[in-house]
């Protein structure tokens, strides 16, 4: 089966660069693109699509890829002191924890997970999900599930269940501490080599096994070398979200006696097959106290992957610092998602403007660079030389963005009119390796409104559980107040 995509702007890739190409089209034959150029150049095919007023890119690769419902509305705003009641406190950890979905729901919401990052332009995904909801992290039935799944809608993805030995806590004293249980750490582990082991069977290229260990002070260090031994051992990925927060860079060196980074390297994470998520809190930080300046140059020589996700560190309060001394460094930049809503586009635009505060410039990040980020960035982290780019020879993964809603404005250049005037909501047909998983908005076999129901019911159960692991005991309306008081 061959089919021709037509679009107005088709952003092309020439000669190692993307290059925008005005009135283009992209002929596909099975997976694979044959042709990229002007429109009626490239060769016949069976089926013509024609894209219209659209920006045809490669599709976006999402490697911190929100496969939940929505925890920012409930995470992302309280004060300190109610941010507390949103950790487990260390009562529920010892004696109390149990998962608030079972394993249907949790498939379900995974699904979910799926669905939204297809509508928003995600071809490629490594899925997260908070542990804050399970009894402990997800198992390797989830992750067989998750895979089954997104085989069912045409998601390429690279996951395993993740896994920890440890988890925040908040003592009675409302301190922050951990609570370590060692054995649920190396029986996450072994799950997840056994998911490793089935995905390789599976023999799949739109599911591949990777390893998803939680966060950096959650791991022991025998976790954390062991992780990386089952790396090296079969050439698997590792994401491991680290560098995030002055919490973590503290508790990392009362633990270890070292920096995050430290800990890394020492360890054998530190290489080309780490990716890690957010890699803010570096020694250079304005608010890390380190007498260095060494970690993004340690990061670039050892050829990790950062993976920037601009939307949700703005609402945690925090920012790369910066991209453009990342990339300056020969730090791999891609990009993600990490929360609701799954949208690279706001991120791409979030991801610029706070660069460009940062750096008191207007010229401190382009569109182009971030746009880069995530789809070369992307590719580049994953070892895929054939994704994030439209070129003969390269998988077919595609996505167009329509350009012609009204309430978006007038054109420019298409890139950032797209990422300054609209969203990733505008995605209406995607392509993953040939096949066509969206179609003028719709994706086949989805009942949207009633996906949403049910991910409404399950949010619902999710946010009244908080109240059970608050140290504090509040109710639920306490921790989560409304904007405005509620009347009537």
């Amino acid at each position: 089966m061959s089919t021709t995509l037509r679009a107005d702007h088709v952003l092309a890739h020439v000669a190692g660069e993307h290059v925008l190409l005005a009135d283009g089209e992209v002929v596909v034959e099975g997976q694979r693109i044959v042709f990229v150029g002007p429109r009626g150049a490239g060769p016949a095919a069976v089926e013509t699509i024609e894209l219209g007023p659209s920006l045809l890119v490669p599709g976006f690769i999402d490697l911190d890829a929100l496969t939940d419902i929505d925890h920012t509305l409930l995470d992302s705003w309280q004060s300190p002191e109610l941010g507390l009641g949103l950790q487990w406190s260390r009562d529920y950890a010892e004696h109390r924890r149990r998962a608030v979905f079972d394993a249907e729901e949790r498939a379900f919401i995974r699904e979910y997970g799926f669905i939204q990052l297809l509508r928003h332009g995600v071809t490629t995904a490594m899925p997260i999900a908070s542990e804050v909801h399970s009894d402990w992290a997800e198992t390797y039935q989830d992750a067989v599930a998750m895979a089954e799944t997104a085989e069912g809608l045409g998601l390429r993805v690279y996951l395993g269940p993740s896994y920890r030995s440890g988890v925040n806590v908040v003592d009675d004293d409302g301190t922050r501490s951990l609570y370590w249980n060692e054995k649920l750490g190396i029986e996450g582990f072994e799950d997840a080599a056994r998911f490793l082991r089935w995905a390789a069977e599976r023999d799949s290229d739109l599911v591949r096994g990777a390893l998803l260990p939680c966060r950096i002070e959650t791991l022991s260090e025998d976790l954390l070398r062991r992780t990386a031994a089952l790396a090296a051992e079969s050439g698997v990925l590792v994401r491991l979200h680290a560098l995030q927060g002055l919490l973590e860079r503290d508790l990392v060196l009362a633990r270890f006696g070292a920096p995050p980074i430290s800990v890394l390297e020492r360890t054998g994470l530190l290489g080309p097959n780490l990716l890690i998520p957010h890699g803010i809190y570096v020694d250079s930080h304005p608010r890390v106290d380190a007498d260095t300046d060494d970690d993004v140059a340690m990061l670039a020589s050892a050829g990790v992957a950062i993976v920037h996700c601009p939307l949700t560190s703005a609402r945690h309060s925090s920012a790369l610092d910066s991209f453009e001394r990342y990339r300056a460094a020969g730090v791999t930049l891609c990009l993600g998602t990490d929360s609701y809503p799954p949208d690279l586009v706001r991120g791409i635009d979030t991801g610029v403007t706070v660069a460009k505060i940062l750096a008191h410039r207007a010229d401190a990040a382009t569109y182009a660079d971030y746009l880069s980020a995530a789809t070369l960035g992307g590719a580049t982290a994953l070892g895929r030389p054939d994704l994030g780019r439209l070129e003969a020879g390269a998988t077919a993964d595609l996505v167009a963005f329509h350009l012609g809603d009204p309430l978006d404005g007038v054109l420019d250049d298409p890139v950032r009119t797209l990422c300054m005037n609209s969203t990733a909501r505008a995605a209406t047909f995607s392509m993953i390796g040939g096949r066509i998983v969206m179609r003028d908005s719709r994706i086949p076999g989805v009942d949207l409104a009633a996906v949403a129901e049910r991910a409404q019911a399950l949010f619902d159960r999710m946010r009244a559980a908080y109240a059970e692991r608050d140290y504090l005991g509040r109710a639920t309306e306490d921790l989560f107040p409304p904007s405005f008081p509620r009347v009537g």
